[in-house]
């Protein structure tokens, strides 16, 4: 942001007109119409302004038929299982697997905090031994204590990934039944421990927080769009249309990597869970990058109302003039984000087509049916700006208030 306020403007001031130097033939001359009402984008915003509830009805139905799989969503994490198969360390990983179901280089550790040599204690961890035993999915678990006598640590190898939701579910059951049920009445402390409860304890997190910065960011840009726009229709029907896009990525997430519709198409992998990082991470990004072509378009078709007045022609030519622009920087971005997609790492691909599906989606039906069709069907109270709150300051991203008109006065000679 820095940069763009001060280096940007500063090397245009040096360059002067020789910034169209070395132009390219056809792409340099379509540069030079940036600003222009586009004929193609405002050919599909007139069709969209005709029939608005129709266009809206049909726009907003499929990104929420996109986004219904997303109720099956289920995060994990991918794990050795997914690497690649050319991969020499899944391939051993697989081998122990299969030679050694029973064992485990990742196996759960319990810490029996307390007097591990008293009665009470012991018979505790027998009790625990003999729960573990009925468990199909743990191996023969090692007991041993330190020489003081005050912890002891049971090693339980577990059948199955690590990371697996198999192996989750089983630690989640030592901790929630399991381990109080065996020292119920006993006055030592248990903790499960290993790479399982720690990829646990990281999804419980990721879950506890998903929620929370979902609320916070989701309030912040209401309240910074409310102080561009002085509107709360603007803020409320940006965020709702961001939100249709994301989760219409989500619901394509779900689809194509947890289901296997068209992954192999696609030359993507399948798997069982989306990484537990992945939507929380898109939704940062894609929030982020979708609401800053949103301000960039709203803040085009708010400087032209300001300047005529006239809501209808100011959405026609938002969306035509900044048609170039938008779809320019959603195309590179598409493209670097296609890259990861088609990466070895299938967290990185659920990153990478994520963020390049949802800018589509957001670049094309959001921008040129729903902003359109919503815009009409609300007309003037898209400006809508409770009178409790006209003493927000008026910042304007799309700049200053036309000058008054000046008032004509007669001069000495009857002139005006």
């Amino acid at each position: 942001m820095i940069a763009a306020l001060t280096l940007l403007p500063a090397v245009l001031a040096l360059l002067g007109d020789r910034v169209n130097a070395l132009r390219i033939p056809f792409f340099g001359r379509a540069t030079e119409q940036a600003g222009r009402e586009g004929r193609f984008w405002g050919a599909i915003v007139h069709r969209v302004m005709r029939h608005p509830a129709a266009s809206l009805m049909l726009g907003a139905g499929l990104l929420l038929a996109l986004a219904a799989p997303v109720l099956a969503l289920n995060t994990g994490t991918s794990g050795a299982a997914t690497l690649p198969d050319t991969f020499e360390s899944k391939q051993g990983y697989l081998l122990l697997r299969e030679e050694f179901p029973k064992e485990s280089t990742e196996p759960v550790d319990i810490a029996v905090a307390g007097d591990v040599r008293g009665s009470a204690t012991k018979r505790a961890v027998a009790r625990l031994e003999q729960e573990l035993a009925r468990r199909p999915i743990f191996g023969e678990p090692v007991v041993e204590a330190n020489e003081a006598g005050t912890v002891a640590r049971v090693t339980v190898p577990i059948a199955a990934n690590p990371d697996s939701e198999r192996a989750i579910e089983a630690v989640r059951g030592l901790r929630d039944e399991v381990v109080p049920r065996a020292f119920a009445g006993v006055d030592a402390e248990v903790y499960v421990g290993g790479d399982t409860a720690e990829e646990l304890d990281y999804q419980d997190t990721v879950n506890f927080w998903l929620p929370l910065v979902l609320l916070f960011v989701l309030g912040l840009s209401f309240l910074l769009l409310t102080l561009a726009f002085r509107s709360i229709v603007v803020p409320a029907t940006a965020i709702a249309m961001n939100l249709l896009s994301v989760g219409a990525a989500y619901g394509l997430l779900v689809l194509v990597f947890q289901e296997g519709v068209g992954n192999e198409l696609l030359g993507l992998s399948a798997a069982e869970t989306i990484d537990a990082w992945v939507p929380l991470f898109l939704f940062a990004v894609l929030f982020g990058l979708s609401m800053d072509y949103q301000v960039f378009l709203l803040s085009r078709i708010r400087e032209r109302y300001t300047a005529t007045g006239d809501t209808d022609a100011a959405i026609s030519f938002g969306i035509g003039s900044t048609a170039r622009l938008i779809t320019g920087a959603a195309l590179i971005i598409i493209a670097v984000f296609w890259g990861f997609a088609m990466g070895d790492t299938i967290a990185f691909q659920q990153m990478g087509f994520g963020i390049a599906v949802a800018l589509l989606i957001d670049a094309t039906i959001v921008r040129s049916v729903l902003v359109p069709a919503t815009m009409k069907l609300l007309g003037e109270r898209n400006w809508y700006l409770p009178s409790w709150l006209t003493w927000l300051p008026d910042v304007r991203v799309e700049g200053s208030k036309p000058p008054p008109k000046a008032e004509l006065r007669p001069m000495p000679d009857g002139s005006r």
